[in-house]
């Protein structure tokens, strides 16, 4: 117990150093851009556009609204690669801070993650745009996205503090994660009905990939109206704590190796 309250009050005493790097992140993120945070909204939208284009001729038959569809769950994928890929770079991007001052090296991991959550707070806002000019029914069940969102960001921290850690001792696994996320976005069903893959094939996407259980939850209550079932909504707090121990873990196991490596 009085590990835990040690890191409990270590958190609270860096809390501000969290705002200030978020705040940062943001920042840095649209300077010198005209539009500032209104690219949060423009810049799924504009995707969103492109995509249904392409690919609304093959699938629209088979989707309810795709448009609403697609942008759900492009908009959780690009979340999940924009957060581990800024959290993969975190320690090693802060490396002349760390060899001038002590403060814990999971802040810059987390803060990271959590820039990368309000950015896509804020793209909430293409959705609600999108559902409106589609004529979608927004259904009650909306209210409780909150709860998909909070189990992607508990996946993203655990992903995103093994990737930190990898990162410091091994750099190309930058190139490395670059070819997964791209086999993994092809692998969830983001812009074509699970149910037109191969059964075998389905059934490895259900068992084995966490961002299909994050999607399909958000899906059912955004465009279908209805609750998640308990596999679909316990599978993905499974995924996103076993990911969380093994970041914790990992990043706990190596942090003291990052000063002679950054």
């Amino acid at each position: 117990m009085s590990t835990f309250r040690y890191r409990v009050n270590t958190f609270i005493q860096y809390k501000d150093l969290i705002k200030e790097l978020v705040s940062r992140d943001l920042k840095l993120k649209y300077r010198r851009s005209f539009l500032g945070y209104v690219w949060s909204v423009l810049n799924p939208l504009l995707i969103m556009i492109v995509m249904t284009v392409v690919f609304s001729a093959m699938f629209k038959r088979n989707i309810e609204n795709y448009p609403v569809y697609l942008l759900c769950g492009r908009m959780l994928f690009e979340f999940m690669t924009n957060s581990t890929n800024g959290a993969m770079r975190s320690v090693t991007g802060n490396a002349s801070l760390l060899k001038k001052t002590y403060i814990p090296k999971y802040i810059f991991t987390l803060a990271k993650v959590t820039s990368c959550l309000l950015d896509f707070i804020f793209s909430l806002g293409a959705l609600l745009i999108v559902m409106v000019a589609t004529g979608a029914t927004f259904h009650w069940q909306i209210l409780l996205t909150p709860l998909v969102i909070v189990q992607l960001y508990i996946f993203c921290c655990g992903v995103g503090f093994l990737l930190a850690q990898l990162h410091v001792f091994f750099r190309d696994i930058q190139y490395i994660y670059k070819a997964v996320t791209t086999a993994w976005m092809y692998l969830t069903p983001i812009f074509y009905p699970l149910e037109q893959l191969p059964d075998i094939v389905q059934l490895l996407i259900k068992a084995g990939n966490p961002m299909y259980y994050y999607v399909a939850q958000f899906r059912d209550m955004v465009l279908y109206g209805r609750l998640p079932g308990p596999r679909i909504f316990w599978g993905g707090w499974v995924f996103a704590f076993v990911m969380l121990f093994i970041g914790v873990w990992s990043f706990k196991k190596n942090k003291d190796k990052f000063i002679l490596y950054i």
